[in-house]
């Protein structure tokens, strides 16, 4: 989120998704072509299913995310995704018919409240003129995306975490490719400016690499519905990062906002093992 606000005139949005797979790819295929050789049999008869995970779960998500994001405030992106772990913890009753506790339940809606209260900046007015727009619903369709990702993540091959998170970084390239194009066709695309490709650099190493890889990991070790819960903690480290890094001032409802996301994690985690 907040490298997305620094590519503002450095690179267009369809371009980082695109460079920022690309990135990875390169980094990472060296390290894992063996593993992929090795696993190639199990990775072929799963083909149309990582392909599906890694177009919808890494680059429709994040260009649904950013053209959203052209069309809706800051307010609704983070009231919007904070609905994420719900999305997890319905899907997996749906789906998988897991037995939910209502402190578990009970955790994700502190979570959400927190992630409101940072999106409001405190005024329950903001709330109160809450409106739905196509954006909205552009964002409300890519948690949709991502929390399935979370889920079917659960259903996983058994393959190593890295190897796995290489096919899927290639799926998401491929995906990236029609939209980037598409993006040169109908309007004015950005090329990356100097500052542009340390940004892609940084993306690709910190939220495409590091953090995906650790999201895989963490939902193999305790389950999508307990790693759905944390990603409510995105909307209130983003301005706490924006403070950090940007200089941008520290509210008291990005406190508060912290202390309560962390809190519905705790409760979540304790009482839903």
């Amino acid at each position: 989120m907040l490298f997305a606000k620094l590519a503002v005139g450095e690179i267009s949005p369809m371009q980082l998704i695109l460079f920022r797979w690309v990135a990875v790819v390169i980094m990472i295929l060296p390290f894992v072509w063996a593993g992929i050789r090795e696993h190639w049999a199990v990775i072929r008869q799963n083909i149309w299913y990582i392909g599906a995970m890694g177009a919808l779960g890494f680059s429709t998500f994040n260009a649904l995310y950013y053209t959203a994001a052209e069309h809706t405030t800051g307010i609704n992106l983070g009231i919007i995704q904070g609905t994420m772990p719900i999305l997890v913890l319905g899907g997996s009753l749906i789906l998988f018919g897991t037995r939910l506790v209502p402190l578990q339940v009970t955790g994700a809606l502190v979570t959400l409240t927190g992630a409101i209260l940072v999106a409001i900046q405190g005024e329950l007015q903001r709330l109160l003129t809450f409106q739905f727009n196509v954006g909205d619903l552009m964002v409300f369709v890519a948690c949709v995306l991502y929390a399935g990702y979370t889920l079917w993540l659960k259903n996983r091959p058994d393959i190593p975490a890295l190897v796995w998170f290489s096919v899927l970084a290639i799926a998401a390239m491929l995906a990236a490719i029609p939209m980037a194009i598409t993006e040169i066709t109908v309007s004015d695309v950005q090329w990356p400016t100097t500052r542009g490709w340390v940004i892609v650099a940084l993306v690709a190493l910190f939220p495409s690499f590091i953090a995906q890889f650790c999201f895989i990991r963490g939902v193999e070790l305790i389950g999508p519905e307990r790693a759905g819960v944390f990603v409510n903690l995105v909307p209130v480290l983003a301005p706490l990062a924006a403070v950090a890094i940007l200089g941008e001032t520290l509210q008291w409802f990005h406190i508060a906002g912290l202390v309560l996301v962390l809190g519905g994690v705790w409760l979540a985690e304790r009482f839903g093992r």
